[in-house]
């Protein structure tokens, strides 16, 4: 996360000018009649919302305005759907903003590096995985959850330090490359930490992922010159 500080008036603007048009993407594209008439969904769309706000609570701030904390919308996008993932971001981000952690001019800009980043980045890895028609479980786990969380964490960092170098009011660290060693220590547990909790949706409750494809992964194979059953 950035604090608006380190941010000048045009990447706070250009960051709501991005976010808010997706958000009322969302909102037009959620699937508000299926959300209102299934219970089960509405306490999966609060409760990851809720796990993302006391996620994001656990971070390290820095003085120079910097915050760090894992993402884990990989696994909330796989578990309702872009739309929802993208609104459920967004109600972490208003209660991180009603706690004082989070500031209003900046919500825009850390909006697109923390919510639609990762969700764009998970969708584009799941329909590429959807369109490929693997019947092997361990494809959708790692490259639907692993892969994509690392790859979205990757660019999160390397976007919000694009935004800092651009704007100038953030000293960038001298030596970039001892920087760059440190990325795999904050890419791998992001990764473990989605492809940990998609591998337990898959094995315990497959039903709520919104982007598994339940008749073909977990299917019974049969021979060839045997009728399926």
């Amino acid at each position: 996360m950035i604090a608006a500080e380190l941010l000048s008036t045009t990447s706070q603007v250009i960051g709501w000018l991005l976010y808010l048009p997706v958000l009322l993407w969302a909102i037009a594209r959620a699937p508000w009649v299926e959300l209102f008439s299934d219970l089960r969904r509405q306490h999966l769309l609060f409760g990851t919302a809720l796990a993302l706000f006391v996620l994001w609570l656990v971070r390290r701030d820095f003085d120079s305005g910097l915050s760090y904390h894992f993402i884990g919308i990989t696994a909330v996008t796989l578990l309702l759907d872009w739309p929802l993932a993208i609104l459920a971001g967004l109600a972490a981000q208003i209660g991180m903003l009603l706690l004082g952690r989070h500031d209003l001019a900046a919500l825009g800009m850390n909006g697109v590096l923390l919510v639609l980043i990762p969700v764009a980045v998970t969708e584009y890895c799941a329909l590429r995985v959807e369109r490929a028609q693997p019947r092997n479980l361990f494809v959708y786990i790692f490259f639907c959850g692993f892969f994509p969380a690392a790859l979205a964490m990757l660019l999160c960092i390397v976007a919000g330090l694009g935004v800092l170098w651009v704007d100038g009011l953030f000293p960038m660290p001298p030596l970039l490359d001892d920087f760059v060693g440190y990325l795999w220590l904050i890419v791998f547990p992001e990764a473990f930490i989605n492809g940990m909790i998609v591998t337990a949706l898959v094995v315990f409750y497959p039903d709520w992922l919104e982007t598994f494809n339940r008749s073909r992964y977990l299917s019974v194979p049969w021979k060839d010159d045997e009728p399926p059953r």
